[in-house]
């Protein structure tokens, strides 16, 4: 028989609930603090930006909650998305590990962000909500609330990071297709971007702050976040639940599962599910050596943006005031991450690696001249970890099962490929005395044992 190289399932077998993580973490759960109070955050802390739908979401202790039929309706344009083993990537590194890798960039905006953007989008609508504002990076998240607001009838405005609105216009493109308004952040039109004119850049954490003001000013208009809270990270549990049925498809039980980290979304949607079956594998979370949170921040409670605007958050952090440099992986430039993920990193489950921006694209290259798929940058962190697994598989003469999450296609990151293949990309770090005085800047919280 000719080996198998798509696992595909079919529309009946897209999940009917998502898995909810949050009872299964190690010690007690830490409460979000109110920004005004320092207090444990409650649901007058939400409300003004968030529908009931999904804080109910953000802090139900069920195992399991049910998706939607409308959402479940609007996920049968894409999903279930495919399973490959990447047979010509493994001859191409000569390793006698089996590689697999679930790929959600056959989604409409080309990544794993619908996953949680038609969710959110339809609690908004269901709650009367005429118009959603958010930030994005890379401008994946951008395009994807746009797309699912055009579903459920809403009004969409973004915020997009300086650097990614300069290098990726075509994600501009994509999000004004689908009828967004889309603003270079940080811009003249909120007090958060004019506070932050300094930095033209901008980056996640002060884009986040312009959106937050723009939906706690307008009674009709609410936030939405890409990644980092719980019901973001909840939504993408469908990556991982199919990936499950299709590793059985090919008879394969996986060693190590890799993903790549910037708010922890696509990774969590990845690794949950497994961690909820009880497997026993390693896990790897790969993130830029350019904005290390996992890797090189300090645990405690910060803010979610760069302003001060949000619910100060348990986290892994380079301090909310940080601005990293603009590599073109705008996806993972954020200074913290999910509490859950932070959580599971800080027990030992999950293993941190950082990447320089040349050792990712290099891996890139590699993949898409193996397997055919150019990979968004931010999913190369998770290739350059795999191909060393790989490499440590051949050196110890073992047979080695990875799987990776390949959250989306760099279509529209060819400028970035150029600068790489024309020996012009940069591997910005940052020192010592950056980081402390990034940190320095933490808010008064209290101490994290």
């Amino acid at each position: 028989m000719t080996p198998t190289t798509k696992f595909l399932l079919g529309e009946d077998a897209i999940p009917t609930h998502w898995v909810n993580l949050l009872g299964d973490l190690p010690g007690e759960p830490l409460p979000p603090l109110s920004p005004r109070t320092g207090e444990p955050a409650g649901p007058d802390d939400l409300t003004p930006i968030f529908p009931m739908g999904l804080i109910a979401q953000e802090v139900s202790p069920e195992p399991e909650i049910a998706i939607p039929d409308p959402v479940r309706d609007a996920y049968r344009l894409w999903r279930p998305t495919p399973m490959y083993r990447a047979r010509r990537l493994e001859q191409a590194l000569d390793t006698p590990a089996r590689i697999f890798y679930k790929y959600e960039g056959v989604s409409p905006a080309g990544s794993h962000k619908p996953n949680t953007a038609v969710a959110q989008a339809y609690e908004n609508a269901q709650a009367g909500v005429r118009k959603l504002a958010t930030e994005t990076g890379a401008g994946q998240w951008g395009s994807a609330l746009a797309f699912a607001c055009t579903l459920f009838g809403l009004e969409c405005e973004v915020f997009m990071v300086g650097s990614s609105y300069d290098q990726k216009p075509y994600r501009r493109s994509m999000m004004q297709t689908w009828g967004a308004t889309v603003h270079r952040s940080p811009s003249d039109r909120t007090e958060a971007g004019r506070s932050q004119a300094s930095h033209p850049t901008g980056s996640l954490g002060i884009a986040i702050s312009e959106a937050v003001e723009v939906a706690a000013q307008d009674p009709e208009c609410n936030y939405a976040l890409g990644s980092v809270l719980n019901h973001v990270l909840l939504h993408q549990t469908v990556i991982g639940q199919e990936a499950l049925a299709q590793l059985e498809l090919a008879e394969a039980e996986p060693d190590v599962i890799v993903g790549c980290v910037g708010g922890g979304s696509n990774f969590a949607g990845l690794v949950f599910p497994f961690l909820r079956a009880g497997r026993e594998v390693r896990i790897v979370a790969a993130e830029p050596a350019a904005c290390p949170t996992l890797t090189r921040g300090v645990y405690g409670y910060d803010y979610g943006d760069t302003v001060g605007m949000t619910p100060l958050m348990p986290m892994y952090t380079l301090g909310h005031d940080f601005v990293p440099p603009p590599v073109h992986a705008g996806g993972l430039r954020y200074h913290g991450d999910a509490p859950m993920v932070c959580s599971l990193v800080r027990s030992g489950r999950v293993e941190a690696r950082a990447y320089k921006q040349n050792e990712t694209f290099e891996a890139a290259v590699r993949f898409a001249r193996a397997e055919g798929i150019i990979p968004a940058p931010e999913p190369a962190h998770a290739i350059r970890a795999v191909i060393e697994e790989a490499d440590a598989a051949r050196e110890a003469g073992e047979e080695r099962t990875i799987l990776f999450g390949l959250c989306g296609h760099g279509n529209f990151d060819l400028a970035a490929y150029d600068a790489y293949l024309a020996g012009e990309l940069q591997d910005p770090e940052f020192s010592e005395a950056e980081l402390e005085a990034a940190l320095a800047g933490l808010p008064e919280a209290p101490a994290i044992a």
